[in-house]
């Protein structure tokens, strides 16, 4: 459908009804609040802990899960994305990020960032926004990425994000975007066809720490990144999208300490990054299903990450203007139809 500025049914535009009969603010910039049915909730007093081993055995564990979960909205407007938006718009959100990181990872054991764009990601609403989940314990996912990381620096000392960047940039052949805060890779192990992997350049463990200067690279990266996803096939690129960092809680110093320049930190264990996993494989409606083997055995690749940093970077240029100066990648474009492309 065409993108409105407002729609009178979103129960994300300002000043709508939500569920359960909260109106939203007459928001002007991003907002966020905390989920009308979330997942996850703080303890309660009355709360009774189950039962560790129901069944005695030994072989089941159960434990309560606590936390909270919120929707961050990238900004008033119901149909521009952050792929639309302004520098000042992204860096808005970026900020948002920090500070939802900030406040939450003073108490929560993980705080999980991410968006979920396009029905074909599971998006109910169409709105542009993401999610922040945080709670007490430490995901799957998050689990792994901890045991790795400390793992590599006990025997090297160094940063294995830092370490696997430094070799990614020696090679270049996976590279997608190059920038003086930020890179953006297509990870030797990637799963989907156009997964991307984004690594500041320089120590930081988490969204909170970011200083002014990476926080403004980021906002350029993620321009950038979107519009090319936007271009490859010349159609809105569908995509999950979520933030890794150093797992909680960190308690804010006391008195508070400007933050240490990127540039003097020493590396330590966690490195932030964000991961993108796209589902799209050949056009905006052939998609890869993981299925039959990759379900059962293991994930075969449809074309080898170097293919598809080489594709991803050709739609990679300053502007767009029209179908003419799309890439043969973008051929399912038709002559005159309109693109969603964010220009430099």
């Amino acid at each position: 459908p065409p993108a409105v500025p407002f729609d009178p049914t979103c129960e994300l535009c300002p000043g709508n009804e939500r569920a359960g009969g909260t109106s939203n603010p007459d928001y002007q910039g991003t907002y966020v609040f905390t989920n009308d049915y979330p997942a996850l909730r703080p303890p309660s007093d009355d709360e009774v802990p189950p039962e560790p081993d129901p069944a005695g055995t030994g072989l089941l564990r159960r434990a309560a899960a606590h936390g909270t979960c919120r929707v961050i909205c990238f900004g008033p407007d119901h149909g521009r994305g952050l792929v639309d938006m302004t520098h000042v718009e992204v860096r808005s959100v970026v900020d948002t990020w920090a500070a939802q990181d900030a406040e939450l990872g003073a108490r929560w054991r993980w705080v999980q960032i991410f968006e979920n764009r396009g029905t074909a990601m599971g998006a109910s609403n169409p709105h542009p926004h993401g999610q922040v989940w945080a709670c007490d314990a430490l995901p799957d996912e998050a689990a792994v990425e901890d045991t790795h990381q400390r793992e590599h620096f006990a025997r090297s000392g160094s940063s294995l994000l830092l370490d696997y960047l430094r070799t990614e940039l020696v090679a270049g052949e996976r590279i997608v975007l190059n920038e003086e805060d930020w890179v953006v890779v297509v990870p030797f192990w990637a799963m989907w066809p156009f997964e991307t992997l984004l690594l500041p350049r320089r120590p930081v463990s988490r969204l909170a720490d970011l200083d002014p200067a990476q926080r403004d690279g980021l906002a350029h990266v993620l321009g950038r990144l979107l519009a090319g996803y936007d271009a490859l096939f010349a159609h809105p690129f569908p995509f999950s999208m979520g933030w890794h960092g150093a797992p909680g809680p960190h308690p804010a110093p006391t008195p508070p300490t400007p933050p240490m320049p990127s540039d003097r930190r020493p590396e330590t264990v966690w490195q932030l990054h964000a991961h993108f996993y796209p589902p799209l494989l050949r056009s905006p409606t052939i998609r890869k299903h993981v299925v039959g083997y990759e379900m059962f055995a293991e994930v075969q690749r449809d074309l080898t990450p170097e293919d598809a940093a080489i594709r991803l970077r050709t739609v990679m240029s300053a502007s767009w203007d029209s179908v003419v100066t799309l890439p043969p990648t973008a051929a399912t474009a038709l002559p005159g139809s309109p693109l969603h492309l964010r220009p430099s």
